[in-house]
């Protein structure tokens, strides 16, 4: 099986998000977190996996990081 990009999820407390998903993005939400589950042995759902994902996202968007680096830098 190929390496997912988001890697085994650290210790974490449940926290409830609401989100208002297209059935497409649901279905492909449920079957990553299908997918991460076998991957890592441990049973996700899309409503855990989807932080970090957001997470991710915002980590590699190089306009927005550079962004909230002129933000911390007062400019």
């Amino acid at each position: 099986m190929a390496e997912l990009k988001l890697g085994k999820l650290p210790n974490r407390s449940r926290a409830k998000i609401t989100l208002d998903l297209s059935p497409e993005l649901d279905d492909q939400l449920r079957l990553y977190a299908g997918l991460h589950s076998q991957e890592h042995g441990e049973q996700v759902s899309a409503a855990d996996l989807a932080p970090y994902m957001l997470a991710e996202f915002l980590a590699g968007d190089r306009e927005f990081q550079k962004a909230l680096r002129s933000k911390s830098a007062g400019g």
